[in-house]
């Protein structure tokens, strides 16, 4: 293990700023604990900035980015005091020694967490940014609020689920039984999953040992189920990880339901829900109609082989004919 890794074990350890998939065991959980690693700044023996980053080899170029389900990874900054702008000036310090320690690479690409808001020092050293959105639920403490902020088909589909198709939600099922319906969404879409049900059962077993996951499933008085929904937290925030449902089943209003317990358990957790957003229409459809809060975060990227930037080209204008 390095040392810039051993010593970023003991700053998530105390550092709570630090969000969730940027914690050293969830990297250990998705990456395995030899398959990343983490850039640090340090000022008078104190780390004031960290960039964890998972490097690949891809026909022999050095690809670095992000584990599946790791929504964001990108820098933290220790937060600092003063004028605003003694600390725009702090932040280009950070980030532009953050970058002058990257290791050698062909791509990089990474979405920053939505609270890291200043790349300009990266656009000086020649990255790119796109703006994508989440949506947020900034503040929990008020359920009758919340439930206010559903648009008016959300709390239909909530009280069809619970009133004529009878429907309890359970968080005491295995991983095994989400896993059963997040399958079925994909296989409605024709798609393959994602990821690895082994690498999903992994990252599960590191999360209950934190004690930082819950499974709502949607039952039926058969015992059909219908959705499930699985999240994640820290005390900042919780986090829609994932989701299924039965296609045969989906007009029971399911989702909707499971969506509703988890923000209501979320509530007694953390402090915000984060719905990490889709740029898929459809979907942002479904998390706005929570009441959330439409929520830019970057993506960051740069790529330096020739190689590369060729085949992007060319996708490019496949895309484009």
């Amino acid at each position: 293990m390095t040392d810039n890794k051993k010593k970023y074990r003991t700053l998530c350890a105390v550092e709570t700023s630090i969000p969730l998939f940027s914690q050293a065991w969830w990297l250990d959980a998705t990456a395995g604990e030899g398959g990343w690693d983490v850039i640090l700044v340090e000022k008078s023996d104190a780390i004031v900035a960290s960039m964890p980053y998972v490097a690949r080899k891809r026909y022999g170029l050095t690809i670095i980015g992000q584990p599946a389900l790791t929504q964001t990874l990108g820098p933290w900054l220790r937060e600092s005091g003063g004028k605003y702008s003694t600390r725009l000036a702090q932040e280009k310090e950070r980030l532009q020694a953050l970058i002058a320690h990257f290791p050698p690479f062909a791509n990089y690409n990474q979405n920053w967490h939505w609270q890291m808001d200043n790349w300009l020092p990266f656009y000086w050293n020649g990255f790119s940014q796109t703006t994508r959105y989440t949506y947020i639920l900034h503040d929990l403490t008020d359920e009758n609020t919340l439930w206010q902020g559903l648009r008016e088909n959300i709390r239909t589909d909530i009280k069809k689920a619970s009133n004529r198709f009878k429907l309890r939600v359970r968080d005491d099922l295995s991983i095994d039984d989400f896993l059963a319906l997040n399958r079925m969404t994909f296989a409605r879409q024709d798609m393959n999953l994602p990821y690895t049900e082994g690498f999903v059962r992994n990252l599960d077993q590191a999360c209950v040992e934190k004690k930082s996951r819950k499974i709502f499933i949607a039952e039926d008085e058969n015992g059909c189920r219908h959705a499930g929904v699985y999240i994640v937290w820290d005390k900042n925030a919780a986090y829609y990880l994932m989701g299924g449902s039965d296609p045969a089943l989906r007009n029971s209003g399911a989702t909707s339901l499971c969506m509703w317990e988890a923000i209501k358990f979320a509530a007694t957790v953390s402090q915000r829900f984060d719905f990490e957003g889709s740029m898929l229409e459809p979907v942002e459809k479904f998390f706005r109609a929570f009441g959330a809060q439409q929520t830019p975060y970057f993506t960051v990227s740069k790529t330096t082989s020739r190689a590369l930037k060729l085949v992007q080209f060319l996708r490019k204008l496949k895309a484009a004919g």
